[in-house]
């Protein structure tokens, strides 16, 4: 199983970006499916998550201004971030919950680089 993250990049303070994660292999079914954030000296920190039936969770300096949602059909997440201010600037990583033969486990994308310029 694989998770390939994309939809990095620089943007301007106030802009907006939209990061995307497939899941592709001998995968049975998805469940939670989410993104994290990581800055140099710090832990990876909880974004947002959706789980499979639809329901999110956001941390709250991203209420309001990003939206994760996903396409089950492609077994694909997604992060829209608007407003975006330099803070947000890190790398953002895709998880996501998966059964594959029975065995269900969490799996990490590579992570794509997100810079927000003041």
């Amino acid at each position: 199983v694989q998770l390939q993250a994309s939809g990095g990049g620089l943007v301007q303070a106030g802009g907006s970006l939209k990061l995307s994660c497939a899941a592709s292999g001998r995968i049975s079914s998805i469940g939670t499916m989410g993104w994290f954030r990581q800055t140099p000296g710090s832990q990876r920190e909880l974004v947002a998550t959706i789980t499979g039936g639809g329901l999110t969770n956001y941390e709250t300096s991203v209420k309001g201004r990003f939206t994760i949602s996903r396409d089950n059909a492609k077994d694909t997440v997604y992060l829209q971030m608007n407003s975006l201010n330099p803070e947000d600037t890190g790398v953002y990583y895709c998880n996501a919950v998966i059964a594959v033969d029975g065995v269900v486990r969490g799996y990490w994308g590579q992570g794509t680089l997100v810079t927000v310029s003041s």
